[in-house]
């Protein structure tokens, strides 16, 4: 039995009309954290929390990919 995602819409998405928006729903068992945007919700891109982490954290600081 597969569980249903609750999806949430990124804060920094804004008020434009339609759905130009990033959502994200995460998983419990095991721990994965799922991407979407709201145009195109039957594609999701599916990663760990430190992953995540470590993409976010390189966006930030500039960090060159390794």
């Amino acid at each position: 039995m597969t569980q249903a995602l609750h999806w949430q819409k990124s804060t920094f998405s804004g008020g434009a009309e339609g759905n130009a928006c990033v959502e994200l729903a995460a998983s419990a068992a095991p721990a994965a954290l799922h991407l979407r945007e709201s145009d195109t919700p039957d594609m999701a891109l599916s990663t760990t929390p430190v992953a995540l982490a470590h993409l976010l954290e390189g966006i930030r600081t500039g960090a060159p990919y390794q």
